[in-house]
């Protein structure tokens, strides 16, 4: 079984979302990963987060939930993922839009990876999430900031 991350992280009432722009295919994302070998689902959330938006300082506010589902496009055929969904908070001075390039992409690339990162209002400006990454995401909106 593989194990894997997702971050939903906030400022205030805002989401980060982001798009790779060599896969625009891969539509928006939140920063997401995969668990290294003997890592705990916390520790992997925060690294994951720092390395695909370069913010530090991450918080984490909750574990949302996990869910396992097949993922039928793994290496000669088809795996279980378990999916850990957290809500990290940011508290700092972040800009409204940047760019940031992941050097360690853990999907078998040995290049670096180029992310155009923006944050989004809670209430207001949600994007659909590309695949299942928007799954624990209505959590984030009841919680009291």
């Amino acid at each position: 079984m593989i194990q894997k991350v997702v971050a939903y992280i906030t400022w205030g009432r805002r989401l980060l979302v982001f798009r790779q722009p060599a896969f625009p295919e891969a539509g928006v994302q939140v920063p997401a990963g995969t668990m290294e070998e003997g890592e705990r689902p916390e520790s992997a959330v925060l690294r994951e987060a720092e390395e695909e938006t370069g913010l530090v300082g991450l918080s984490v506010v909750s574990l949302l939930g996990s869910r396992d589902y097949l993922w039928p496009y793994y290496r000669d055929g088809q795996t279980v993922v378990r999916r850990h969904y957290f809500h990290l908070r940011f508290e700092g001075a972040a800009p409204e839009r940047w760019t940031h390039c992941e050097r360690t992409p853990s999907e078998g690339s040995e290049e670096a990876i180029l992310f155009e990162l923006w944050w989004v209002e809670l209430e207001s400006e949600l994007p659909i999430l590309h695949g299942d990454l928007g799954d624990y995401l209505e959590r984030v909106l009841v919680m009291d900031d």
